[in-house]
């Protein structure tokens, strides 16, 4: 009899689940709409629905399935399994996930933070692989990141460990809804690009942008800059680079504190590929240390969207196997 393990990633638009063999090859994928708005109850209604369809239509039973991995955004704590904090979610304080689906299920459930998952996906199946000092980034509406040393996950004492989005690059910055200012988030994501390209365009810049917006800036999207640098707006180019040094010089501070071998990127920013990673990998090469700094590559994640739902897997399967 084979045996499978299923992976969920939570989103604040989307759930999406997959069911993967026990060499973590996908059998069955899909994604259902959260509708966040009805509440934490209906939420996980939905989360049982998404596992129901990915089983049932391939006449899987619970026998063999030998466990569950989900990613959950926001504050949590996976030992207990149970979420904090979740800031896409209306009401989402104090959900214990685990126990909501241990009458569902026979098979065990663990959760973790939804970056870490995907860390765990491009670790162990993406351009990870084989790596033992890593560190991984999400850029999308903010930056994420998970970090590997020396073969383990950081978790920290709070299971927070790698916020590297919230380390301070400007003494009287943006306002970050952590509650400092001046966060890196705040300026190297897709909202933080898009912000910088309106504050210029404030400041009596231009750019053909304009045009495909008819002057609404409230249109303005990260892809849009990456589609006008491509034809040589010179507006785009300078917020492309700038936002790209500036995530080079936290990356330099990376680099020099963890002496990864690796830095992998993702999240639908990361598409814009060498338009930014080429401002990364310059700044990166002028201020990190030299030793460390040649020796650690950036490269773009492998997994894609993907990510979520395979590390979902991978990181159950690991914690499954830590217990035998």
């Amino acid at each position: 009899m084979n045996n499978y393990t299923i992976g969920v990633d939570l989103g604040g638009t989307n759930i999406k689940a997959g069911l993967f063999d026990g060499d973590f090859n996908a059998v069955e994928e899909l994604s259902l709409p959260t509708e966040a708005a009805a509440g934490p109850a209906h939420v996980l209604e939905r989360i049982r629905l998404a596992v129901t369809q990915l089983t049932g239509g391939k006449g899987i039973d619970q026998q063999q399935i030998t466990c569950m991995g989900m990613g959950i955004p926001g504050l949590l704590d996976p030992e207990e399994g149970l979420s904090i904090f979740s800031p896409n979610f209306p009401g989402w304080e104090q959900i214990h996930i685990v126990n909501a689906m241990k009458p569902f299920y026979d098979y065990p459930v663990y959760i973790d933070n939804d970056v870490r998952v995907n860390l765990y996906g491009e670790w162990q199946q993406g351009a990870g692989k084989g790596c033992r000092n890593l560190v991984l980034l999400t850029l999308g509406t903010g930056l994420g990141s998970g970090i590997v040393h020396d073969g383990k996950v950081l978790y920290g004492t709070t299971f927070s460990a790698g916020e590297i989005g919230h380390m301070n690059m400007y003494r009287q910055g943006r306002p970050c809804r952590c509650g400092s200012s001046g966060c890196l988030g705040r300026y190297v994501s897709a909202v933080g690009m898009v912000n910088t390209f309106k504050e210029k365009l404030l400041d009596g810049r231009s750019s053909l942008i304009q045009t495909w917006t008819n002057q609404d800036d409230g249109q303005i999207t990260a892809k849009m800059i990456s589609e006008a640098y491509d034809l040589g707006d010179p507006l785009a180019i300078e917020v492309m680079h700038e936002t790209g040094e500036l995530l080079g010089y936290g990356l330099a501070n990376v680099i020099n504190l963890l002496n990864p071998e690796l830095i992998i990127i993702g999240g639908g920013m990361s598409a814009a590929g060498e338009r930014l990673l080429g401002s990364v990998r310059g700044t990166v090469n002028a201020h990190a240390l030299k030793l460390s700094g040649s020796k650690c590559r950036i490269v773009q994640a492998e997994l894609g969207s993907r990510a979520g739902t395979l590390g979902a897997a991978v990181y159950a399967d690991q914690r499954l196997n830590a217990l035998k």
